[in-house]
């Protein structure tokens, strides 16, 4: 019979000497203890991304493209072609795509520019038919004493213009990083991952690993591949109704559309936003100058709604919400690359998620 002023957290006379079993009351401290360890390592390792993101962000973007490039490196070995020979090939490639790329839009950039003047001209006699819009704000500025007595719309195009490249522009030393690792990851695709699998103890642990890679890889190359192909078709009719519809420069527009629809969301709205722009500037009326966009937002939903996942298939449809979430959290950690990168890091969350949490059976792998 225990005592009756022995407390319930103490042990009773009755235990054992060698009991060294957690009492009930220690089970709830004690995943408090898991939960918190875990919150703080998270926190941690965010920060550790943040503040290292001139670093890891090349290295995370070429590993990620070398993981696509995977089936093509596997089919080059298949014709007896070195991985030196392929791992060149592919980095003098993405160099010439984007240097291409810079050279187009650098003067294309440079040519509107030059018209800047004549382009805020435009733009601000469109814009007369909201000035009762404006003087209604500005009186509510005045009313509220912010000072903002100066009338009319006044654009900078040029301070707006350096801001986006300094944006959009990586650095030249994270470039350099990104080819680099591109190449060295390409050359010992082969040894870096059975490295990584013997790490493992055990065959069943080894077989999940493997089993991860290769879905990994399989899932990255089919999403990226797929969604290449939908966004040229979105890049055709894209510059093919921008010419219909008198756009300057509508192969610009279509390329535009192509990349930007990489990036769910924020790609579509700044190609919104961009045809909108344009359409002030070319077009006599309002109405016309909103016509682009709406048949834009028009084509990207039936495509991110219809197409996408008939054709992506049931396996690589994410979750929208999970989607924006990871689009949110890569966007506000590394900017636009972060962005771009946001749904390759969702899915190879999800494959691993998969494996290890759920634990699902899955095939031998060969």
């Amino acid at each position: 019979m225990d005592h009756p002023l022995l407390s319930p957290t103490e042990p009773s006379q009755s235990q054992t000497p060698g009991d060294t079993s957690p009492s009930v009351e220690s089970v709830p401290w004690r995943r408090i203890t898991q939960i918190a360890t875990v919150g703080m390592f998270l926190i941690l390792f965010g920060a550790l991304l943040y503040f290292a993101r001139a670093a890891l962000l090349p290295v995370a973007s070429a590993f990620v493209i070398g993981t696509v490039l995977g089936p093509l490196q596997r089919l080059a070995a298949a014709y007896r072609i070195p991985a030196w020979a392929f791992a060149a090939v592919a980095v003098l490639s993405l160099i010439a795509l984007l240097q291409g790329a810079t050279i187009v839009l650098s003067a294309s950039i440079i040519e509107w520019i030059k018209h800047a003047g004549d382009f805020v001209d435009a733009i601000r006699h469109k814009l007369l038919a909201f000035e009762s819009w404006f003087a209604a704000f500005r009186n509510l500025q005045d009313a509220l004493g912010t000072n903002q007595a100066e009338a009319g719309v006044k654009l900078d195009i040029t301070s707006l213009v350096q801001s986006v490249l300094a944006f959009l522009t990586p650095a030249l030393s994270e470039l350099v990083v990104f080819f680099a690792t591109l190449f060295f990851y390409l050359l010992g695709r082969n040894d870096l991952r059975r490295n990584l699998i013997l790490l493992f103890r055990g065959q069943d642990a080894r077989l999940r690993a493997i089993r991860i890679l290769n879905e990994t890889e399989e899932d990255l190359t089919r999403y990226v591949g797929t969604v290449t192909v939908i966004n040229l078709a979105v890049g055709a009719v894209t510059a093919a109704g921008a010419w219909l519809m008198g756009f300057p420069n509508p192969l610009l527009t279509g390329v535009l559309a192509f990349a930007c629809n990489y990036i769910p969301y924020v790609g579509p709205a700044f190609v919104v936003v961009i045809l909108l722009g344009v359409g002030l500037i070319v077009f006599p009326s309002l109405g016309y100058a909103f016509l682009a966009p709406l048949l834009f937002v028009g084509l990207t939903t039936i495509e991110g709604h219809v197409f996408t996942p008939n054709i992506v298939g049931r396996r690589l449809t994410l979750n929208p919400l999970a989607v924006f979430l990871s689009l949110t959290f890569w966007t506000w950690l590394w900017g636009p690359i972060g962005a771009l990168l946001s749904v390759p890091f969702l899915i190879i969350a999800l494959v691993v998620f998969n494996h290890l949490v759920t634990d699902r059976d899955a095939e031998l792998p060969d």
